[in-house]
């Protein structure tokens, strides 16, 4: 027979059980504290900051986010708060808060991890659970033995709703709030926000921008990771560098950083019976790393196109990689066994032949700055339009169309993909690449 404690048991069971609210959560003077995701664009570390003349002490100043020019406010300060000294120069935590149309960043002692409750379990404030203003909480909550205030930062922040403590505000960024679809039930509006902060700290952790060119990728590997956190206990949310790297593995294009694997060649030279191609061979290989993908690139065209005069232009703005490009040396067992005819044995190991070297230009560059050479009939850009900004993503795109003679080829990373007029698409299994009309 179920006993009244049973009973409470039990609903308390399925409260946790309907997870319905997310929060961010980070300490301030020992205690800690929550904050509505979907109030946080992203977490952050920063260590310097733009000073703001005559604004009150609480203003730490202002802060270049990738651009944007966005106000940061020190909580603790802001509280009255004892704050733990820092070395000079060393990094603050920062959550970058969205309120209405603007951005503003805060500085908390350290941030926590993304916990998710029952809205049903959070309890009304009371005075002896803080040292804010009762004002400021929304309400207070407890999760796994920790005690978490929860803040009202459109109170404490917003333009309209705090009339005496108002914040000074340079230089706000206004920004559109993504408003989640009315038919959305809570299970959706919440993995609508897991999805924006898996987005957000991609961009933080790895400078991985999420476009319409890797939309498509970045949603199907949200839900594998969803199940894959989901039977490992863990959390969704990237919590640290070591999650955004794992989410992508996946996403790179095959052979990444080494020679090309013998299946990834054969793939390119299928699609490279597209390509019309007589007396000279013009490839642009932008993000050419330390070299392996354009020598690989070098072995596969002149198998390819025996009777043509090569030239590659491979940039890359790493100045380490592009300096001991020309010079690279390896193993007889780090190439495919064709490569080996086109190579010589040299003092420290293998290099490839004279023939090869010689139709190789390998240039210090950043690809968004001017590309003075002549139109290409192949351009292979693997990987690198999703880590750039994205203004300068569609920018390139434009870039390489203009680059390209028509009939002329473009590969990119096999999970990003265009869609466009001016451009076929004529990927292949392993291969996202287009034909310019």
């Amino acid at each position: 027979m179920s006993t009244i404690s049973d009973e409470l048991k039990q609903e308390e069971a399925e409260k946790v059980e309907n997870i319905d609210y997310k929060m961010v959560t980070f300490s301030l003077a020992g205690k800690d504290y929550g904050i509505d995701i979907m109030k946080v664009k992203e977490i952050s570390k920063a260590k310097r900051f733009t000073f703001v003349p005559n604004a009150d002490p609480y203003v730490r100043g202002v802060y270049n986010l990738r651009g944007d020019i966005i106000s940061i406010i020190d909580l603790r300060i802001m509280f009255n708060l004892p704050a733990p000294k820092r070395e000079e120069n060393s990094f603050e935590d920062m959550i970058i808060l969205r309120l209405d149309d603007y951005l503003i960043g805060v500085i908390v002692d350290s941030i926590d991890k993304v916990v998710g409750i029952n809205s049903e379990s959070i309890q009304p404030p009371h005075p002896i659970f803080g040292d804010i203003n009762i004002k400021f909480i929304k309400g207070v909550v407890e999760n796994e033995g920790r005690l978490y205030l929860i803040l009202d930062v459109e109170k404490i922040l917003g333009d309209s709703s705090r009339e005496e403590e108002t914040a000074p505000q340079p230089h706000l960024v206004k920004e559109p709030v993504r408003q989640p679809e009315a038919e959305q039930d809570e299970a959706e509006k919440a993995g609508e926000a897991d999805y924006a902060f898996v987005v957000e700290n991609l961009l933080t952790f790895k400078n991985f921008h999420v476009t319409e060119y890797n939309r498509n990728w970045v949603r199907s590997r949200f839900q594998e990771w969803t199940q894959l956190r989901s039977q490992e206990g863990a959390e969704i949310q990237l919590q640290e560098e070591e999650d955004a790297v794992r989410f992508l593995q996946p996403f790179y294009a095959p052979y990444s950083g080494g020679f090309w694997g013998g299946d990834y060649c054969s793939n390119v030279k299928e699609v490279l019976k597209q390509l019309q191609v007589q007396g000279n061979l013009m490839v642009w290989n932008p993000g050419c790393g330390a070299g392996y993908e354009t020598y690989s690139l070098a072995v596969t065209l002149r198998e390819n196109f025996p009777n043509t005069q090569l030239k590659i232009w491979a940039h890359d703005n790493d100045l380490l990689n592009i300096s001991t490009a020309p010079n690279l040396v390896f193993k007889p067992t780090d190439v495919p066994e064709n490569f080996l005819d086109y190579t010589v044995e040299g003092k420290n190991g293998l290099q490839f032949n004279k023939e090869i070297r010689d139709a190789i230009f390998f240039e210090f560059h950043n690809v968004l700055h001017s590309n003075p050479f002549p139109d290409v009939d192949l351009l292979v850009a693997r990987d690198i339009l999703s880590f750039q900004k994205e203004d300068e993503q569609y920018k390139l795109v434009q870039e390489f169309a203009e680059k390209l003679k028509p009939g002329g080829i473009l590969i990119l990373g096999k999970n990003e993909e265009i869609v466009s007029e001016l451009f076929d698409d004529i990927s292949s299994s392993m291969i996202k690449a287009y034909r310019k009309r």
